[in-house]
């Protein structure tokens, strides 16, 4: 009988523990929203891509085509890979930026996202240093991701993205795409 029950038990045992651990992975990302740590300030750079906003020790800003008003669509994996910008009370101006355009979303499942003239801002995953805009142009989740030009539009040039810190000046910007209902 003990046998015939560790015949059952042990095997239910792993499976449970299995679907535990693919759980984890595949939990919600809301948990994959990056934690506050402060007052978020939005600055600019000047690179190959024109000059656009920044984050903290340079980091590019992105907005998501998708996000049709303030309130982003970016959640779960596509946070993760695009995590948004999450300030604890009203994002700062640095060098170049209009506060007058900075504002705050609630997002979905906690936290307040950094806005830019309406547009929810993101960081690329994919970039791991200063300067780095190879999030430029990408189609991912169901759009496509720009850089944020001072004006707070986007910038479509699709340039040589900088894999590395890019150089102050020049630069061909793009253009900004039509106005967005709402906006």
């Amino acid at each position: 009988m003990i046998s015939t029950m560790r015949r059952v038990l042990l095997p239910a045992t792993f499976a449970l523990v299995g679907l535990a651990a693919t759980l984890s992975l595949t939990a919600p990302a809301s948990a994959s929203t990056p934690t506050p740590t402060g007052q978020a300030t939005v600055m600019t750079h000047s690179g190959a891509m024109g000059t656009y906003l920044t984050y903290g020790q340079g980091k590019s800003l992105y907005l998501f085509v998708a996000d049709t008003t303030s309130a982003s669509t970016c959640f779960g994996a596509c946070a993760a890979a695009w995590p948004p910008l999450i300030t604890t009370g009203a994002a700062k101006a640095g060098s170049g930026v209009d506060q007058a355009k900075l504002g705050t979303t609630s997002r979905s499942g906690g936290g307040t996202q950094v806005t830019y003239n309406g547009h929810p801002l993101y960081l690329f995953a994919g970039d791991t240093a200063a300067g780095q805009t190879t999030g430029q142009g990408l189609n991912n989740f169901g759009a496509l991701w720009w850089l944020v030009n001072p004006q707070g539009a986007a910038i479509t040039g699709t340039g040589t993205p900088s894999p590395t810190h890019s150089p102050t000046g020049g630069g061909g910007g793009g253009t900004a795409p039509p106005a967005r209902p709402g906006y």
